[in-house]
């Protein structure tokens, strides 16, 4: 092998250990002592995760003797000075049944580079190489991921296969998940490139034709946005093929980008089978379609088009910005709108969709105190670590930055005439940031850039609405917005029970307030998040359903007897029932 490139060898000896074994060797480590390090969090996740707490053990080698290491840092440690190549020898346990991590059973294994590759550090930019030994009586396994085989080198892998991959530095190596094991699998082309499907966990009659046909349809809308001309898909700048990860679990759901894949997971309901309706799309399949429209988007927004902060990345810190609102909120709203563009929903549905994410936004007090800007810097702190009273305190960059695009792209097509949208904005950020990130230029977008940016690609000035609903906590414009396209947004009250103004959540024969939303009828009488409500006027109650149930016999301004159990006490509050609230709302296309 070249005598420059890192060296990583993975074994999985002990799946019922849930550990990974790796032999990293430095072949020309710093004659002052090798530093090495973890990541502290993972990109696309903003939250400092610790993995390197995943590390049981480490030693290190030199000609076959040892080499003092000793940690310096939470995620770094220094090998003493050596002539040779250096051996690093540790072992990760990996047991997160998550995207960010990794996860090693005998049925699979699943893992990120952020939580397995140590980081050289000083040779960030030398080449990396994988190999992959497979695991004892696993030899039928295979090996899905998007990072390149090393097709030079004589331990090179086979597509699918055990062998050795490679990285043309660190941030490519972790920024390639890789899935191991049995699973679901089918692939399709997108305007020539190879997009596969992977589905890991039990499935029965899983209709994996449809769910191909369907993100093959999403795949190629996106690309036509991006390169309407000539349909580039870039993720051609670091592998052939593009590879969705999914992990199905009985309620899962959530989803984390790559430069060249994606890591899901999904509920089992959502999926299709063999012997569902195909001209019926569920909620939950609509959902499962969303997800993968989003992370997709992300290929473009947020991996190669990216705020300044993260050109490059600081793997062992915070990173800072105040434009999550514009990686994840205009992707958020995308997603959906990938989904009308390629004919997976249709407009009525895209409309209903778009009205539940208002609805969403709308019930949340704390978007009155939050702006999408100070989440999108306090993601770190606080979106990450919410607890029961973040609704009252906190905005979603996602859900309200998906509204901010929406009333974006409806203001600028209004005062266009129709000749341009938020599309055209994408573009130049595509042609300017974007393209070109992985051939040696990567430069990001800074933090003020986005008025002047819009004005550029659009000709329309959205200075004010930015300062307004992005920067400030005003609500936008939404119905006055609808109105000049000719569709009708409207608030109703769709159940007209009376209130508590809370959040349930069901416990085992229990019902649990959740949140307490500030001001509402629960807030006033003093009832608490964590409260387990035992009866209504000595009524028992065992679920959310049930509470439901017994206050559809009320009528606000009623005055009932809540019991609750805070902590081992049990207290007994009177609340007056609150009026429903006007917090749903429909979305109609007018003639």
């Amino acid at each position: 092998m070249e005598h420059d490139h890192i060296l990583y060898r993975l074994r999985f000896d002990d799946l019922n250990g849930h550990r990974i074994h790796v032999r990293l060797r430095i072949p020309q480590p710093d004659p002052n002592g090798q530093k090495l390090f973890l990541p502290a969090w993972i990109p696309g996740s903003y939250l400092l995760r610790d993995f390197s707490r995943q590390i049981e053990s480490i030693q290190a080698f030199s000609a076959e003797q040892p080499v003092a290491i000793q940690k310096v840092a939470n995620h770094e440690w220094l090998c003493e000075p050596c002539s040779g190549p250096l051996d690093i020898d540790y072992v990760v346990y990996a047991w997160d049944l998550s995207v960010r991590s990794a996860h090693v059973d005998d049925s699979h294994a699943f893992f990120n580079g952020t939580s397995v590759f140590l980081g050289v550090n000083g040779q960030e930019q030398q080449p990396c190489l994988v190999h992959l030994a497979p695991p004892p009586e696993k030899e039928h396994w295979k090996v899905y991921t998007s990072l390149p085989e090393a097709s030079s080198y004589p331990e090179a892998a086979s597509r699918h296969g055990f062998g050795l991959y490679q990285a043309p530095d660190y941030d490519a190596l972790i920024d390639h998940p890789f899935e191991l094991g049995t699973p679901y699998y089918i692939a399709f082309e997108a305007y020539g490139v190879q997009h596969e499907l992977v589905f890991t966990g039990l499935v029965p009659h899983i209709d994996l034709e449809r769910i191909a046909a369907d993100v093959k349809k999403i795949c190629e809308a996106q690309i036509a946005l991006f390169e309407p001309e000539n349909q580039y898909v870039p993720v051609l700048d670091s592998s052939d093929r593009y590879v969705f990860m999914t992990l199905v679990t009985a309620d899962g759901y959530g989803g984390l980008e790559h430069r060249s894949s994606t890591a899901l997971m999904a509920a089992r309901n959502d999926l299709p089978t063999e012997h569902s309706d195909p001209t019926k799309k569920t909620k939950g399949y609509q959902d499962f379609l969303g997800l993968v429209s989003h992370e997709y988007f992300h290929t473009w927004n947020v991996k190669r088009i990216k705020p300044a902060a993260f050109a490059p990345y600081d793997l062992l810190k915070e990173n800072h910005t105040r434009l999550l609102w514009v990686f994840e909120g205009f992707t958020s709203y995308y997603d959906e709108l990938m989904l009308w563009r390629s004919g997976i929903i249709d407009q009525k549905t895209f409309l209903e969709r778009q009205a539940h994410v208002i609805g969403l936004v709308h019930r949340t007090g704390g978007r009155l105190k939050q702006s999408t800007a100070e989440s999108s810097f306090d993601t770190w702190t606080r979106f990450y670590k919410q607890d029961e009273n973040s609704p009252n305190a906190l905005v979603s960059y996602y859900s309200k930055g998906a509204l901010v695009a929406l009333s974006l792209d409806l203001y600028i097509q209004y005062h266009s005439q129709k000749q341009r949208s938020l599309d055209d904005v994408m573009r130049l950020l595509w042609q300017r940031y974007g393209r070109d990130f992985y051939r040696g230029h990567p430069i990001g977008i800074a933090e003020d850039a986005m008025p002047a940016l819009i004005l550029e690609a659009t000709g329309v000035d959205v200075s004010d609405l930015i300062m307004r609903y992005a920067e400030g906590r005003e609500d936008p414009p939404l119905q006055e917005l609808f109105a000049l396209h000719h569709i009708e947004l409207k608030a109703v009250v769709k159940d007209p029970c009376p209130t508590l103004n809370v959040r349930l959540k069901d416990q085992v024969a229990e019902v649990q307030l959740a949140t307490v939303y500030e001001l509402g009828a629960a807030h006033q009488a003093g009832l608490s998040a964590g409260d387990i409500v035992v009866a209504v006027d000595n009524l028992r109650i065992r679920s959310s359903a049930q509470l439901q149930q017994l206050l559809e016999r009320y009528q606000a301004n009623d005055t009932v007897t809540i019991s609750v159990f805070r902590g081992d006490e049990l207290r007994h509050y009177p609340v007056c029932l609150a009026a429903p609230s006007a917090d749903t709302f429909e979305l109609n296309a007018l003639p």
